[in-house]
């Protein structure tokens, strides 16, 4: 028996159709970042609050990969927080497409 499927793409979001998939990609890449950096600091969720200045539920909204509650922006200042430079480069997109590109990276 024979299954059809459809490839997606790399991004899960559009391909669910959700509005800003560029801004959630990013976002949910940022969080996996922010969570692998304490969990590499051995930091409890208690102490990851006190660096990051917020109240442990939103370590554990972070934990659980929860989008909502936080802008890049905030995103950048927990990095920041947690003694990460970040850097942004902005070049021009030579694709024909009107898709806005994001990427995130973790060196």
């Amino acid at each position: 028996m024979k299954q059809d499927y459809t490839d997606g793409s790399e991004n899960i979001f559009k391909d669910l159709g959700s509005a800003n998939p560029e801004e959630k990609l990013a976002k949910a890449e940022l969080i996996f970042i922010i969570n692998k950096i304490i969990s590499e600091k051995g930091l409890s969720q208690k102490e990851a609050a006190k660096i990051l200045n917020v109240d442990q539920p939103k370590i554990s909204a972070l934990k659980c990969g929860k989008l909502s509650g936080f802008s890049i922006e905030r995103l950048f200042s927990f990095l920041n927080a947690l003694d990460q430079s970040i850097d942004v480069v902005v070049h021009q997109n030579h694709q024909k497409s009107e898709a806005r590109n994001i990427h995130v990276a973790y060196t």
